[in-house]
């Protein structure tokens, strides 16, 4: 027999090293509204499909509450045992409702013994107790309802089952609780600054279980509880040999010079530049060249629509709606009001592992952190899931809009390049009266990168990378002026 039982959320089961330890007393903590109810629904009914006796002792909600709860996720509580002892508190005679055990001895109430009577008669291997807020107002005084817990734990520790506490924090933080606890979960809900409620979940305390400490987002839908562990690249198992080896053309053979040959696999490659440079088509272009190459490529959409990145990417040539089709492209447009960053690093995983994902493209890192403005932390997530995504031989391909339209001292809003493998930065330049654009290698870690600058143009054959160009001033100062002849500058239509 397993040491563990599954908490019904395969997610959480994760965090905590297999799942709930087997013959405990758990805590779970939460304001009203965190999804208390839900998750110990979610582990009961597990326990029914497994075939074992579960309960469901309700001092708060009814029968007909909790069966409506679980009609709107679309479950059934066949074959779950439900104890409502929701009316008893009113038929407690005034000086009962004061005494919860006699002071000489402990004596169990009408309460605790129509409880313990359930227990010992269908000898459940899973319990929920809802909640201890309402044993709390049955006892009255901190003492008596501090024996009635140590008492009530004491009684189902002898009855070999695991049994959950939910709480929901009316009366503050009961330390009492959590030290008597063998486990602690607690459950948070806040208010974003725009959109939805943002939900976490932190394990307090788990004895014995080498659990994943720190907020893990998740949230509520049709079908319960879906969690998000938090990323962190060093305790994900090893992936072993990577699956691809040598490099990945850019689709352009004078951009693969520039940057040594190609794109290596296990590479984070950072393309940054003002409005207007080309960030989005260049991405495009590596998305179709990995796509011709029979890999399969993820791109999430931070700012601009799906149907215009397609649109666009059509009318430069770019045949992406074919690989589409054959599902070697996933093109997923983002909800910025809607999505946390564990969600997000969640998705890509899944990508990644269960789909074979060799290339990842976020478009763009601005409109990522625009979409979560009161996440202090969300360089650490990206730094993780980089160095998750670099570990399994991924290209990620990440997007920052730089601030103002020319100058390289305005910072883009994401100080990634640190974390980044290859930058390839896009600027403008003035020659011949007019404004054109220009690409460099700021930084290769991987191979040796062309210094200087080459014009990048786009038009409806694609992109075009022209001769290196020597002959220019400023370049420092962000507005690189071409002082060389036009016989160097790449030709359009009207030239």
């Amino acid at each position: 027999m397993s040491d563990v039982l599954s908490s019904g959320v395969p997610e959480l089961d994760s965090i905590l090293a297999g799942g709930f330890p087997r013959n405990r007393l758990l805590l779970i903590e939460g304001e009203p509204g965190t999804g208390k109810t839900t998750l110990a629904l979610q582990f009961l009914l597990e326990g029914v499909r497994a075939g074992e006796t579960a309960l469901y002792v309700a001092f708060s909600e009814s029968e007909d509450e909790l069966k409506g709860m679980a009609a709107s996720h679309g479950w059934s509580l066949d074959g779950l045992r439900l104890l409502d002892v929701n009316s008893l508190g009113e038929r407690f005679k005034p000086e009962e409702q004061y005494t919860v055990f006699h002071p000489a001895e402990v004596e169990l109430t009408e309460t605790t013994q129509r409880v313990l009577d359930e227990v010992n008669q269908t000898r459940p291997t899973r319990i929920v107790i809802d909640s201890l807020s309402e044993i709390r107002l049955i006892a009255r005084e901190p003492l008596r309802y501090r024996r009635q817990i140590l008492a009530l734990k004491d009684l189902l520790s002898r009855c070999q089952c695991t049994v959950l506490f939910l709480e929901d924090r009316t009366a503050g933080q009961d330390l009492l609780l959590q030290s008597i606890a063998h486990g602690v979960l607690l459950l948070q809900r806040e208010q974003s600054e725009y959109g939805g409620n943002r939900r976490h979940l932190q394990v307090v305390k788990m004895r014995g279980v080498d659990f994943l400490d720190g907020y893990h987002d998740f949230v509520i839908r049709r079908g319960g509880i879906q969690l998000y562990p938090r990323l962190v690249a060093s305790r994900m198992p090893p992936p072993g040999d990577p699956p691809n080896k040598g490099v990945l053309s850019t689709g352009n053979a004078d951009l693969d010079d520039m940057v040594g040959g190609g794109l290596p696999w296990g590479t984070g490659v950072l393309i940054v530049g003002s409005a207007g440079t080309g960030k989005s088509t260049l991405a495009a272009n590596v998305a179709q060249s990995a796509a011709r190459a029979g890999h399969k490529v993820s791109a999430y959409l931070f700012e601009e629509l799906r149907t215009t990145f397609l649109e666009r990417a059509q009318a430069l040539g770019l045949d992406l709606d074919r690989y589409l089709k054959n599902g070697a492209l996933h093109v997923d447009q983002v909800d910025p009001a809607e999505l946390s960053p564990g969600e997000f690093a969640y998705n890509v995983r899944q990508r990644v592992e269960k789909e074979n994902a060799s290339v990842v493209i976020i478009d763009s890192l601005n409109g990522f952190q625009n979409a979560m403005p009161s996440d202090r932390f969300l360089l650490v997530h990206m730094h993780e899931l980089l160095a998750y995504l670099n570990s399994r031989g991924v290209i990620t391909v990440l997007i920052s809009t730089q601030h103002g339209i020319v100058g390289i001292s305005e910072a883009t809003s994401f100080e990634l390049t640190y974390l980044s493998d290859l930058v390839i930065f896009l600027r403008y330049f003035e020659a011949a009266g007019k404004v054109r654009q220009a690409i460099s290698i700021l930084k290769n870690r991987k191979a040796g990168q062309e210094r200087t600058l080459r014009e990048f143009e786009i038009n409806s054959k694609g992109i075009k990378v022209g001769k290196p160009l020597h002959q220019f001033r400023g370049i420092l100062t962000g507005v690189p002026v071409f002082e060389g002849g036009s016989g160097e500058l790449l030709k359009d239509a009207s030239e």
